[in-house]
């Protein structure tokens, strides 16, 4: 074969190649399986709830709530588990465990949304009643530590 021959042997394989790969190229991915999409909630869920016992180990709380606190927790919301005292400014000195408290609920609110959205799942509901139950026991800290203005203050 001559060596224009083989440049247009060889420019027709690359169209080929190219032509075959064309519709691969414009395919839309399939979505991820359900499976796979709640695998990735509950990933999420873990990520969060392994936050809230760093800031309980932070502010000198045992990492998990009591299991009497946390079956208490179950049917209630986060926003009643942050209702355990007056809203005031905490004093400096409680800012510190009062911001710990703060943002556990807000972990405890995102986990439990994604909670809901995975329905019947019995393993996202106990971390949504844990992380509800850490949300309640770190704004009695809160409070305690306003009442008194010491941080050291307990639930």
């Amino acid at each position: 074969m001559s060596a224009a021959g083989r440049r247009r042997a060889r420019a027709a394989s690359l169209v080929a190649a190219a032509l075959a790969l064309a519709p691969l190229a414009c395919s839309k991915t399939s979505p991820a399986p359900s499976w796979q999409l709640a695998q990735s909630r509950r990933d999420e869920i873990m990520a969060l709830w392994i936050q809230v016992r760093d800031w309980r180990r932070e502010a000198g709380m045992n990492v998990d709530p009591t299991p009497v606190l946390i079956q208490s927790m179950r049917d209630k919301s986060v926003s009643a588990a942050q209702r355990v005292c007056p809203d005031r400014v905490p004093p400096p000195a409680c800012t510190d465990i009062c911001d710990l408290g703060d943002a556990i609920c807000d972990n405890a609110e995102n986990i439990c949304a994604i909670a809901v959205e995975l329905g019947n799942d019995a393993w996202s509901a106990e971390k949504c009643a844990s992380a509800k139950a850490s949300c309640k026991e770190a704004k009695q800290r809160c409070c305690a530590c306003s009442q008194d203005g010491t941080s050291d203050a307990a639930p």
